[in-house]
């Protein structure tokens, strides 16, 4: 009988080692999201204002796990600022041109949905006229 059994456990124990060199096997454990980044769209009213004006910013987000929430970003140059986080809709959010804005003035939104996973919208841009 302990031949048997030795034969039995070497069998089991060569076909894992075939099975994970071919890249297959059994996965047992937990990440991080699920693997879908959520849906997000960003628009923006009015498309022009003065610095000091305030613009309204809306976003659109989905994922079939849900929306844990949506930040709104405004770009200035290569800095990124936080400007709002959001965790249930409406996502919109009303913000003032900086006074020292010139030329044009940047935003976007990011969704997160349940799982961790995470998207970008379009950015936005608003035309700073005088």
């Amino acid at each position: 009988m302990p031949l048997r059994r030795f034969r039995l456990c070497f069998l089991a124990c060569a076909a894992g080692v075939l099975i994970a060199g071919c890249g297959g096997g059994v996965y047992i454990g937990w990440g991080i999201g699920d693997g879908f980044a959520p849906s997000v769209s960003l628009a923006v009213s009015p498309s022009a204002a003065a610095p000091g004006e305030t613009v309204a910013l809306a976003a659109a987000a989905s994922d079939f796990d849900g929306i844990d929430q949506v930040t709104f970003y405004r770009l200035d140059g290569e800095v990124t600022t936080p400007l709002a986080a959001l965790a249930r809709p409406p996502y919109s959010l009303e913000t003032a041109i900086p006074l020292d804005a010139s030329g044009s003035v940047s935003y976007f939104a990011r969704a997160i949905d349940n799982s961790g996973d995470r998207a970008d919208s379009n950015v936005v841009t608003v035309s700073v006229v005088p």
